[in-house]
């Protein structure tokens, strides 16, 4: 199939699936759905929100990061994507069984949908409108994005934001969106959330603990102060948790129900999750993708971590453009030699601007393309006790790898981000080109 053949069997595709969820939620009302859009959290904002709710709830949801035109319809209508996505064959199949799931007069098996929106040009979340209509919508953040498209943060701001004009209601991250954006918001029925006290819903941290995670407060409009002893580390993980009580509230659970499912939830795979590495040393694994927003917060949350050697392996961030040099040195100044004995870089961008820079810090510096490489150099540097924090974007770094080398069992590797056979054949071909140029 030409390009030009493919390009319209995917829009005749995309046209189909749409028309079949329309059918689906006149034909379902008392389902309700929770989109969740934003540059960055979008996965452990949704995750987090269907943990709370599931409390009451029967919750529908794609536990990856199914955010695109043709996997959020099927998200909806509870479809696996077809294995092969360009065979008529498949693809008829799975639009006969979205038409008969639109139209099916029996009793859906679920009580809410929770998907994400993602974009990857100007004009991706607004078309999720002319077929979309969320009963509460989540915009988790605004920060550097596919900006070879986008060209300026003024420009993702009103991206992200288009969600509203299509919503219900909205609950926005009052600490990573500028207050100059809500220019772009025209639904009032606006809520906040955030850390601290401007937000409406927001966490009032009290107390660190050894290993990075934190109690404190949950405070609400409608129920007050809450005590909650939060199991994830770093300000970017509790933002999510803040979020999904949010939803909670708002979605009818009481404090008894909140408190004790935010208290259930821990990090999970490539997202600031807890991993014990070699020499009892302290894995912060944050392998999952990279944004110069989430890495600067993943960078606080290791500087928090007191009395120990601590180690930043960080990978280029992908898909910011012509502010990439920028925000990888903006990073690279971030990184504080008086906190950090080493900092180790994988991939060309972050070779070429983050290490500069973060070496004018003062801070010891090696850089490597693979991140192999970079995982056996700092295992022959960790001290007993270290904290380790591994950050970078997927395609071309695959920081996760690194963290192989550096894991106390080799049963953690199965708590790693893409670890699927068809994950594993992509990398081993990627990294194949490193040992042949060796």
């Amino acid at each position: 199939m030409n390009p030009n053949m493919k390009d319209k069997f995917k829009k005749y595709i995309q046209g189909q699936l749409e028309a079949a969820v329309r059918t689906f939620f006149t034909n379902h009302p008392r389902v309700k759905l929770i989109a969740v859009a934003g540059s960055v959290g979008k996965t452990s904002t949704k995750m987090a929100t269907v943990h709370v709710l599931e409390t009451r709830y029967r919750v529908l949801v794609h536990r990856g990061n199914f955010n695109t035109e043709l996997s959020v319809p099927l998200t909806i209508l509870d479809l696996p994507l077809p294995e092969s996505l360009y065979s008529p064959v498949a693809w008829f199949q799975t639009l006969r069984q979205a038409r008969e799931k639109a139209k099916a007069s029996t009793p859906f098996p679920y009580d809410v949908i929770v998907v994400e929106l993602g974009t990857d040009k100007p004009g991706d979340i607004p078309h999720f409108g002319t077929y979309l209509r969320p009963d509460l919508s989540v915009v988790t953040a605004v920060s550097p994005e596919h900006m070879e498209f986008f060209k300026t943060i003024e420009a993702v701001a009103r991206e992200e934001l288009a969600v509203s004009d299509y919503s219900g209601q909205l609950l926005v991250n009052r600490d990573d969106i500028e207050e100059s954006y809500s220019t772009f918001v025209k639904n009032p029925l606006i809520s906040t959330y955030g850390i601290g006290g401007v937000a409406e819903y927001h966490f009032l941290p009290e107390q660190t603990k050894a290993d990075g995670s934190t109690s404190g407060k949950f405070v609400s409009p409608e129920y007050g102060e809450q005590q909650v002893d939060l199991k994830v580390i770093g300000e970017h993980s509790v933002k999510p948790l803040i979020a999904a009580g949010a939803v909670a509230i708002k979605f009818g659970l009481n404090p008894q129900e909140i408190r004790q499912a935010l208290e259930d939830i821990i990090g999970v795979p490539g997202r600031m999750q807890v991993l014990r590495g070699i020499h009892d040393s302290m894995i912060i694994d944050d392998s999952y993708n990279a944004s110069p927003l989430a890495t600067a917060a993943a960078l606080q949350t290791l500087y928090s971590l007191q009395d120990r050697q601590r180690i930043a392996i960080l990978g280029s961030m992908n898909e910011l453009g012509e502010v990439s040099q920028q925000e990888h040195e903006r990073i690279g100044k971030l990184c504080d030699n008086s906190l950090l004995e080493w900092v180790v870089t994988i991939g060309s961008e972050a070779e070429k601007y983050l290490a500069p820079a973060a070496k004018s810090r003062g801070c010891q510096v090696r850089s490597f393309m693979s991140a192999y490489d970079a995982g056996s150099f700092v295992r022959g540097v960790l001290q007993p006790g270290a904290a380790v924090l591994v950050k970078g974007s997927q395609n071309g770094v695959f920081a996760e790898e690194a963290i192989k080398l550096l894991l106390h069992s080799i049963d953690d590797e199965s708590k790693l981000v893409r670890q699927s056979p068809d994950w594993q054949q992509a990398k081993a071909q990627y990294f194949d080109k490193f040992k042949s140029s060796k």
